[in-house]
């Protein structure tokens, strides 16, 4: 069986809001930049914290950190990804609710306008 192989475009990366993750993030950033491989956009995990009670969000990672990040490397910011469970039980049910829920509250996080 013979495979192909597929010229890689561009990284996206992941991070926290928190500094610790965000010098993980830069470290690849510049890790892709010595390779010539282009930053797509910087995607922030657990942006915040949204209680299934209440609704309030809470930034309890910090805030802001892929932000300021992708100011810094001249990239977009593609999206903010909340630390919430039904984001989690979805996804393991194999419907993630990008697709099963998409006017809930929480998918309008996960996109920049």
């Amino acid at each position: 069986v013979g495979s192909r192989l597929s010229e890689l475009i561009g990284a996206v990366l992941v991070t926290t809001p928190q500094d610790i993750a965000l010098l993980d993030a830069r470290r690849g950033a510049e890790m892709f930049k010595n390779v010539n491989i282009p930053v797509l956009g910087i995607i922030q995990n657990m942006s915040v914290f949204v209680c299934p009670n209440c609704g309030h969000s809470h930034s309890i990672f910090g805030s802001d950190g892929a932000r300021r990040l992708s100011l810094e490397l001249g990239t977009d910011l593609l999206g903010d990804v909340p630390l919430d469970v039904r984001i989690r039980e979805s996804c393991d049910l194999g419907s993630p609710m990008a697709l099963s829920a998409p006017d809930n509250m929480i998918v309008s996080f996960c996109y920049v306008l």
